[in-house]
């Protein structure tokens, strides 16, 4: 089996949506998903990803599969009175009553976690201050879950860290979602801290990342990626990605996202 992860289009997070940037892209992709025989596809429930898939579903004349699990990973902290916390995210804004604002997990300063020994061993980051003062392991475990489920229901089952087949087959499945949950399934498929696959890779708007099982035995299966995050549907016409995501390749350029 094939899979397919397509990040959503530039956004307008505000209003949960597209930017006329990110609606631009998502004609291009689906305009590079016209050549591509899909079977089924699955979608998060947010606008951004609903705006994404729908020239695609248009172009291929198919359903969506909404899924839960597939939103944002949606892991929120209370930084307040943890001074680890404090000094990983030090960038973190005030309410108007001087308490720190929440924060997503993975946007956590480099230096603060790289030459911490517990998020290079598997499972290390549930003894972390960041999975201690949120909801991490059980947002985790959601999305594992429903990963399992829909890879289940399509003939592949989870046995320990591989899967096993009774038929196996070659569809092609799409799955169009977001950044922090794609690193979160990935994490699971292949037994890797999401912290590292979050600041070690990133996804751009509506670029796909291809993942192949192999079934080198009989009915054990492994799930390999062939790319990850391409967008040259957007370079071959002559559009730069967007940014989002990405953060300033240089501290002096305040004109990137920072």
């Amino acid at each position: 089996m094939r899979i397919l992860i397509i990040r959503h289009g530039d956004p307008d997070y505000e209003r949960d949506g597209l930017t006329p940037n990110g609606k631009a892209e998502a004609r291009l992709l689906a305009r590079r998903m016209a050549a591509e025989k899909v079977d089924r596809i699955y979608v998060s429930p947010l606008g951004r990803a609903r705006e994404t898939a729908d020239p695609v579903l248009k172009e291929l004349g198919l359903d969506a599969d909404v899924r839960d699990w597939m939103e944002e990973f949606p892991v929120k902290m209370n930084i307040n009175g943890v001074e680890e916390l404090i000094r990983t995210y030090p960038d973190t804004s005030l309410k108007e009553d001087g308490s720190f604002e929440d924060r997503i997990v993975w946007d956590a300063l480099p230096s603060a976690w790289k030459n911490e020994e517990l998020w290079y061993r598997e499972f290390g980051w549930k003894d972390s201050a960041q999975a201690a003062h949120s909801d991490m392991e059980a947002c985790y475990e959601r999305v594992c879950r429903g990963l399992d489920e829909l890879l289940a229901e399509n003939g592949y089952v989870r046995s320990g860290r591989l899967y096993t087949t009774e038929k196996g087959n070659d569809d092609t499945i799409v799955l169009v979602c977001h950044f922090g949950v794609t690193c979160v399934m990935l994490s699971h498929l292949w037994g890797i801290d999401p912290m590292i696959l979050w600041h070690g890779l990133v996804t751009l708007p509506t670029s796909v990342t291809e993942i192949y099982t192999e079934e080198r035995e009989k009915g054990i299966v492994n799930f390999r990626a062939t790319y990850i995050g391409d967008v040259s549907h957007l370079r071959e016409n002559g559009r730069v990605p967007s940014f989002s995501a990405r953060f300033c390749e240089t501290f002096e350029n305040a004109g990137q996202r920072h």
